[in-house]
């Protein structure tokens, strides 16, 4: 699976974005889709998570009611609205898909593949 991330930017504090990800294949080996995000010198961290099947959400508590994660089936393509964003939501986006059942959808470590990344910048 090949994930092609999209929709970076730069955008003042308190403005919007939306992040597409789209898989290059179909997606029935796919249980979850994710993001995280890594400022420079920090760890790469768990952002959102999506349910392929049933849709359920899983959000950090940094995020939870600015950030939106959907996905769109027909297209393979996971999103992820950003509203209100804060000077330190800075940093490289990456969307992840999990292809095994179980494990966390927390951990990085329990994806399987991985896209190239956007920058998001957060001006203040």
């Amino acid at each position: 699976v090949q994930l092609q991330a999209s929709g970076g930017g730069l955008v003042q504090a308190g403005g919007s974005l939306r992040l597409s990800c789209a898989a290059s294949e179909r997606t029935f080996s796919i249980y979850h889709m994710g993001w995280f995000r890594q400022a420079p010198g920090k760890e790469r961290e768990f952002v959102a998570a999506i349910s392929w099947s049933s849709g359920s959400t899983y959000y950090a508590d940094s995020v939870k009611g600015r950030f939106t994660i959907s996905r769109e089936i027909a297209k393979n393509t996971v999103y992820l609205q950003m509203n209100s964003l804060k000077p330190e939501d800075t940093a490289v986006y990456y969307c992840a898909a999990k292809v095994v059942r179980s494990g966390t959808v927390y951990y990085r470590g329990n994806y399987d593949y991985w896209g190239q990344g956007t920058l998001v910048t957060v001006s203040s």
